[in-house]
């Protein structure tokens, strides 16, 4: 991670984070948007400034991965907003394809379970293509498990994709009685 920085983020991010978003959506077929249509959802860097500040008044961790002072790739653990999902959160995270494979999905997940802790979550979630072989094995080194499969919950160039679903949960014993990290 030569020069990398692994950071929180502010509302003084917006307008980088906001590029970064924009660039990545053109790099991968594995997020949510297609290419271009992120903008409309954030049309601008106020919207993206919104979401930033909704994310840190309810405590949510939301890190920038740096290359000096581009921002390269993103990790936000959303913690949920009712009181019967207040112990949980999801996760969603990405990277710029030039800086993939350099630890920085590592760095940001290292950064997951003290932030758990101090917020008392209780489990993580994520979902990911079945196709994605590369971030499920970040995320299974980070811990997590497939739980179950979506069908056909994504179409990408016309074909449907499946996505599991993965979480851990933190310091907590399973219903089978095993001690979770």
């Amino acid at each position: 991670m030569n020069g990398i920085t692994i950071r929180s983020m502010g509302p003084e991010d917006a307008s980088g984070y906001r590029q970064m978003l924009l660039q990545l959506d053109e790099e991968t077929d594995f997020m949510l948007y297609e290419p271009g249509e992120r903008a409309q959802a954030m049309p601008d860097d106020a919207a993206v400034e919104r979401v930033i500040a909704d994310s840190l008044r309810h405590h949510d961790l939301l890190l920038a991965a740096a290359d000096g002072p581009e921002i390269i790739g993103f990790f936000m653990a959303r913690k949920g907003r009712n009181i019967r999902t207040a112990h949980t959160a999801y996760i969603v995270i990405g990277i710029r394809t030039a800086w993939r494979h350099a630890g920085i999905g590592t760095a940001f997940f290292a950064q997951l379970e003290p932030w758990a802790e101090r917020e008392g979550i209780v489990r993580a979630d994520l979902t990911v293509e079945c196709d994605n072989t590369a971030a499920q094995a970040l995320y299974r080194q980070s811990g997590f498990e497939v739980e179950g499969r979506r069908r056909k919950t994504m179409k990408v160039h016309g074909e449907y994709r499946d996505e599991y679903m993965m979480a851990r949960l933190f310091g907590q014993e399973d219903d089978d009685g095993r001690k979770t990290e």
